[in-house]
């Protein structure tokens, strides 16, 4: 449930009061004078900003004056397109140049900047009689047009009063406090990784992914369209790339019987971006002022691509389907000449596509196993001179480093190709931790943190059970508004220090829908940690302008998450205890996991460790005649692990269906309630098992949950559970 926003009806308040609840002489924040805080409702926050007296009412009559430059007329034609968002018919009197005249009037001024002044740097001075946007770049013009808008839907239109009321504003006005504002990022590169290999999203949906950057300052999209599970991206010279490599059968029961009628077979899943969809995107973004970082996986995450050409793979038994597995597969590019001019073929048409600086090869996660094993690869590494399987994919990378290099581009890749031996030029991804960019930072290296756990998007923001689906542990708001940039060494080392990029990883986000939610409000808080200055990062001043931001995602239409505002979950002994309630008995690789089935319609979702499919309801109350109900699912075991697999132990079941064993106080000895799943056997969805009975305890008891079965695939999982009396 939301949290409902303050509601302020004194235009006085439009920037402070909806925000803080009271008055201007309560405002917050660390700096705050005249009945304003310095960060106002604007994330991210400004470097400073200085209130003046009064205010300017913008009305439906104001005038916006664009800049002579053609480019930076954009920036003011952006604003008066937001504003109209909220206001249609607003700021419809746009002229070319300020002239004379007496109606206050909103102006856009492209000015010779100050050397050494970022061209994402920006003004803004705002009187009774006139607003002035100001920059030396046009990148900084549209950032200051974005603060702008903020400052303008703070109250969301909330009704001018009093004396304002007689200025004959034919609709309620919007009230702008005088104030000065200098702004400038800190970082150069504040990002936003999208995955659309494992999840496709629609064109649409990655434009409007883009604008909701860019209406936070981010800069940077990186598009992760190649994966294992996926190649995302038309090639015209290699069709089979999306042809066959674009397309896959989903993984589970309920989609290998959803039979297409018009093959006979099952439904196959998936979707490419044709090239002209990609100019399309790549031109929209740069009139965001976003760059995009397109990243072709190489040597590994190669799967799709040697499904489509089996020449390019290392073994003579190449995948023979593009696989619906999660993981790690061994399968990498071999290292053949016409392997690498087939990569560089790529890699032209990508450079074509995408006129950006950097172009992201990938390189994490390449298993040796297949270079290890292969006799040809062996002869190929005498050839080239290469001592070791990790030398050569560090051969590999350079290669592929020099070939952008000399057509003007850089490479960058996540930090396991510091491994091997880095180009000079190239940028390093650090995920794994912060090491990955200390350690590129002291070999002279740009560096890019993206660490796993905090700015992974796609771990759960919250506890409650309507999350949605995703990585088990829980990455709050706080904990990415609170992540430190530069930490140890890179305090002293800031040079080689681009900047940060939080990671929308979509094993788990099959919805466009989903991909928003777990992308904001998270996405915010990273803004701020990239564009404002460390002093004025403040995170209860942060939690203020919430409610603000909140309004602002509403009238774009996002579906965000509002859980920083959500009360603790309260679960009663006889209510239903949901799985995402339960404790997982280890927590060695814990997903929260969506149900295949149905294929339309909605999951359920369950929390599950998939090393040991175990759950505990904690200090249980069993009175003597107490009922214990299950509901249960089943989720295919669609997953990469290795010989971690060899670790996962199942009970053998007693019956042909498996049974459900509940244990007391611990996961050993006999079990007091035995729960037989033969009702739920060919069921693709979930299952209320009948209830059984429970013996009796004095005091508070631990319940163990554990499935008996003899496969891992499909794995069980509980969806709640629920004691009654």
């Amino acid at each position: 449930m939301r949290r409902p926003a303050p509601d302020c009806r004194a235009a006085a308040l439009l920037v402070w009061g909806c925000v803080t609840g009271g008055p201007p002489a309560h405002a917050g924040g660390p700096d705050a004078a005249h009945g304003i805080r310095t960060t106002a409702d604007i994330i991210p926050a400004p470097a400073q900003l200085v209130p003046g007296r009064g205010a300017f009412l913008v009305s439906e009559r104001t005038v916006v004056w664009l800049p002579r430059d053609p480019g930076a007329g954009e920036s003011a034609r952006y604003f008066a397109d937001l504003v109209r968002r909220t206001h249609p018919g607003w700021l419809t009197a746009i002229a070319g140049s300020p002239g004379r005249t007496k109606r206050p009037a909103i102006v856009f001024d492209l000015e010779r900047a100050p050397p050494g002044a970022s061209p994402e740097s920006y003004e803004i001075r705002v009187t009774p009689r006139q607003v002035v946007v100001s920059a030396g770049d046009r990148r900084g013009l549209f950032y200051g047009g974005v603060t702008l808008w903020q400052l303008c839907t703070a109250g969301m239109g909330a009704p001018a009063t009093g004396a304002q009321s007689a200025r004959r504003i034919t609709l309620p006005a919007l009230q702008i406090p005088a104030l000065h504002i200098i702004d400038a990022p800190r970082f150069r590169w504040r990002g936003l990784m999208l995955d659309s290999a494992r999840h496709f999203q629609s064109p649409e949906f990655v434009m409007r992914y883009i604008d909701w950057m860019a209406l936070h300052k981010l800069n940077v999209l990186g598009w992760h369209l190649t994966d294992d599970q996926g190649w995302r991206l038309e090639v015209k010279k290699y069709p089979r790339l999306t042809e066959v490599g674009a397309w896959r059968v989903p993984a589970g029961r309920a989609a290998a019987r959803d039979i297409d009628p018009a093959t006979g077979r099952p439904r196959l899943y998936g979707g490419y971006y044709s090239q002209d969809e990609v100019r399309r995107i790549v031109s929209f973004a740069a009139s965001r002022n976003v760059t995009i970082v397109p990243e072709i996986e190489m040597p590994g995450h190669a799967s799709a691509a040697i499904v489509a050409y089996p020449q390019l793979g290392v073994m003579s038994d190449p995948p023979p389907a593009v696989p619906s597995d999660w993981g790690v597969f061994t399968n990498l590019f071999n290292v053949e000449e016409s392997t690498f001019a087939f990569l560089e073929d790529v890699l032209a048409e990508v450079m074509e596509l995408f006129p950006g600086q950097f172009i992201h090869v990938g390189g994490d996660e390449a298993v040796k196993d297949q270079w290890q094993a292969s006799a040809r690869v062996h002869e190929r590494m005498r050839e080239l001179g290469v001592a070791s399987e990790d030398a050569l994919q560090g051969y590999f990378t350079h290669r592929m480093g020099e070939y952008l290099r000399a057509h003007g581009r850089r490479l960058v890749g996540w930090d396991e190709i510091l491994e091997g031996g880095v180009p000079p030029d190239a940028a390093v991804m650090s995920w794994r931790g912060v090491q990955g960019a200390i350690a590129a930072a002291a070999a002279g290296h740009d560096a890019v943190l993206s660490p796993d756990p905090t700015l992974y998007l796609d771990s759960r923001q919250g506890r409650s059970p309507s999350e949605p689906p995703g990585r088990g542990t829980v990455e709050t708001l706080a904990d990415v508004y609170h992540f430190d940039p530069l930490p140890g060494p890179l305090a002293g080392d800031q040079a080689h220090v681009l900047g940060l990029q939080g990671n929308l990883w979509t094993e788990h986000v099959r919805t466009e829908e989903r991909a928003a939610y777990m992308t904001w409000p998270r996405a915010a808080a990273l803004a701020e940690v990239g564009w404002s200055p460390p002093g004025r990062l403040d995170w209860s001043d942060f939690t203020l302008r919430l409610p603000a931001e909140f309004r602002r995602l509403k009238s774009l239409g996002v579906h965000y998450s509002d859980d920083v505002f959500a009360p603790p979950r309260s679960v009663g002994p006889h209510d239903r205890h949901m799985s995402q309630d339960l404790k997982t008995c280890t927590g060695k690789l814990v997903l929260s996991l969506e149900d295949d089935a149905p294929i339309e319609g909605a999951r359920a979702v369950f929390l599950i460790d998939i090393m040991n499919p175990c759950w505990m309801l904690p200090a249980a109350e069993l009175s003597p005649t107490s009922r214990l109900t299950v509901a249960v699912g089943q989720v295919p075991f669609n997953f990469q692990i290795g010989k971690d697999i060899e670790a996962i132990k199942l009970d053998p079941p007693r019956t042909a269906a498996g049974e459900l064993e509940v244990r007391l106080d611990s996961c050993d000895g006999d079990p007091v309630a035995v729960l037989p799943l033969a009702p739920a056997a060919d069921n693709d969805a979930v299952t209320e098992l009948p209830p059984v009975s429970v013996p009796g305890a004095p005091g508070a008891h631990d319940l163990c949950f554990r499935f008996t079965q003899r496969t891992l695939d499909p794995t069980w999982a509980i969806d709640w559970v629920q004691l009654s009396p």
